[in-house]
């Protein structure tokens, strides 16, 4: 047996770090052939209680080493309508890789490490997809005279569209925005989720029936009961969190202070990065700075590294955290990538002061050292500012990435959905079921902010309870 994981190949540091390319490219036949013969085929599989969305990780890879590549693809779909997407941006390294048994410690596992299991999903996701393998729907004859609503067409209402219409019920996304994606298009940079990847697994949902509306905000075009009203039996609320918040410093409304919602918005929904072909800009500075520790921070600063070198400036982009690498929750994949690309790490600095000139725009960031201290709520240590160890930093542009709040758009019109005191939707645990009778919701609306996987694993089962909702209707 191989010990080693077969290593994806990249594109070189210097030469993605000037393009907004795929940087991952993937595995061949045989490297994907070579990983899956790592596999044990362990009796008990611990990899599939580690994937939110409960995948045969044992058979698809089983399938792979006996060359029926097709077999595999339609394993994954019985559990996952993207496995094109998820193959490139589930943290597996916190989930199906982490539950691997290889990682277990002790004599025989010791030089062996766990199975690049979303590298082996990446590429039978796009096995199925260039050889057009169809999968098979599911349909309920005493479903299919219902018709869903589904509100937002992030990760979490894609995957309960799709599963909705596997079961025969026909199916209306409304999304916000001009182009459906929700997270998966405005917030992943497309060096990490290419657009052709992500039409393709949304096209293939309208190719199963779905249909898509944009630019309809639920909550201002017509409400929830509205909805019902039209025919509707069952409402699926996908609304993602999508409220930015700030620093709560002096200077947060300086001009140049984007939040990372906003600066990721431009770059990646409206290509601000092929400005003027493209009709949206974004500022590029000489000296930006990001503010958090979280993928969307990696993403910021990598997309901001990117503007820089595309507009003929000396790259400087810089991210400062609150607390050590270690506690950092952004993937280990991608603190790497930003590394190699020539991002600047600054750790245990707090910004104190956002410090402007005559015109209001941001020059400098004035920041405090930081130790750590007990663990907070999170289990990771408090980072606690070091008195009298104020300096100062160049920025003149900086882009606060240090989280999301729900999207009350609708909610805040519907006082007969329930949420928490961060404006968070209410559900029961079971079946993802609102306060409201025949309205579900899931994703990050539900939980606060979370993996594109969790809000899938969240939308199957609301799917299944939207499903159980139906069949008891009349």
């Amino acid at each position: 047996m191989r010990k080693e994981p077969v290593k994806v190949k990249e594109l070189a540091a210097g030469e993605r770090s000037a393009s907004f390319s795929e940087v991952v490219l993937g595995y061949s036949k045989d490297e994907a052939l070579a990983e899956a013969a790592r596999c044990l085929q362990c009796k008990n599989p611990t990899c599939i209680s580690g994937c939110p969305v409960g995948i045969d990780i044992k058979t698809f890879i089983r399938q792979m080493t006996e060359n029926d590549f097709s077999g595999a693809y339609l394993t994954i779909r019985k559990k996952n309508n993207f496995p094109s997407i998820c193959g490139r941006v589930c943290p597996a390294e916190y989930q199906c890789r982490k539950a691997c048994v290889l990682t277990r410690k002790g004599e025989l596992f010791a030089s062996l490490e766990a199975i690049n299991i979303h590298f082996l999903e990446r590429f039978v996701g796009d096995y199925g997809a260039k050889n057009n393998v169809e999968t098979q729907a599911d349909k309920d004859k005493d479903l299919s005279r219902f018709k869903v609503a589904v509100v937002g067409s992030g990760p979490a209402g894609l995957c309960c569209a799709g599963e909705l219409s596997r079961r025969g019920i026909k199916v209306v996304i409304f999304e916000a925005l001009h182009k459906t994606g929700g997270v998966l298009r405005y917030g992943i940079p497309p060096f990490r989720l290419p657009r052709d990847i992500l039409d393709a697994e949304i096209d293939y949902l309208r190719k199963m029936g779905v249909e898509t509306q944009p630019n309809a905000i639920i909550g201002k075009v017509k409400d929830v009961v509205e909805l019902f009203s039209e025919g509707f039996s069952a409402v699926f609320l996908g609304l993602g969190a999508g409220v930015p918040s700030f620093l709560g410093i002096p200077g947060d409304n300086l001009c140049n202070v984007y939040s990372a919602n906003e600066f990721l918005t431009r770059v990646n929904l409206m290509s601000a990065y092929q400005f003027p072909h493209a009709h949206t800009p974004v500022n590029v500075g000489k000296s930006m700075v990001v503010i958090g520790g979280g993928n969307t921070a990696m993403d910021a600063a990598r997309a901001a590294l990117r503007l820089q070198k595309l507009n003929g400036i000396a790259p400087n982009t810089t991210i400062l955290y609150r607390r050590t690498q270690t506690e950092m929750p952004a993937r280990r994949l991608e603190i790497e990538h930003a590394k190699e690309e020539g991002i600047n790490f600054r750790f245990l600095v707090q910004p104190v002061e956002l410090v402007g000139d005559e015109a209001d725009f941001v020059k400098k960031i004035t920041c405090l050292e930081c130790k750590l201290g007990e663990p907070d709520a999170s289990g990771r240590r408090r980072p606690v500012p070091i008195e009298g160890s104020n300096f100062q930093l160049d920025c003149d542009v900086a882009i606060i990435a240090v989280g999301l709040q729900a999207n009350q758009v609708l909610t805040k019109v519907t006082p007969q959905i329930k949420t928490d005191k961060y404006g968070d939707v209410a559900v029961t645990a079971e079946d993802m079921q609102t306060s409201m009778p025949g309205v579900f919701a899931g994703g990050d609306i539900v939980g606060g902010e979370g993996t594109v996987i969790e809000a899938m694993g969240m939308a199957k089962r609301a799917a299944e309870g939207i499903c159980a909702f139906l069949r008891q209707t009349k």
